[in-house]
């Protein structure tokens, strides 16, 4: 039984890394549309609130895009080292180089899309992300595990 709880630990991940296909597989028109829509009702919520904020309309697109991927790969960051149970320094290292490894197949992918590229740009904010999610993963679980300690200690005192 063991087995198998291991491997529904990846399903997650899995579903997750199929997302970041589907959105890196579309042509850059319907990916451009997708992200402008999204920038555009964010930029008029943010000049609403702070309209003394001189947000200027394409450097804001260009901050939306980039921190999609940082949040998108600290998701991924976070599944996947919650599947690889990494327990020392090595095996989040692990944990970190497979996440690094699928953003570099994602942004290679995209090179094949119309008007899409791959950016090594994209690649460094992918896995920063990626390595936000493990340490924020790491933090919870450690934070965890000194909870359940000292409520241990308490109990034999």
């Amino acid at each position: 039984m063991k087995k198998q709880v291991d491997y529904i630990r990846w399903i997650p991940s899995i579903l997750w890394m199929v997302f970041i296909f589907y959105l890196s597989h579309q042509g850059a028109g319907r990916s451009s549309a997708l992200s402008s829509g999204i920038t555009e009702t964010l930029h008029d919520i943010i000049t609403t609130i702070l309209p003394w904020l001189n947000l200027e309309l394409d450097f804001f697109h260009f901050l939306v895009r980039k921190s999609a991927h940082f949040t998108a790969y600290m998701i991924l960051g976070i599944f996947v080292s919650h599947a690889m149970k990494p327990k020392d320094l090595k095996s989040h290292g692990i944990t970190f180089l497979f996440c690094m490894l699928y953003a570099v197949s994602d942004e290679f992918h995209q090179i094949f899309i119309p008007g899409r590229s791959g950016e090594l740009r994209d690649v460094l904010i992918d896995s920063a992300g990626a390595l936000t999610g493990i340490l924020i993963l790491l933090s919870i679980t450690y934070t965890k595990s000194r909870e359940r300690s000292h409520n241990t200690m308490k109990k034999s005192a």
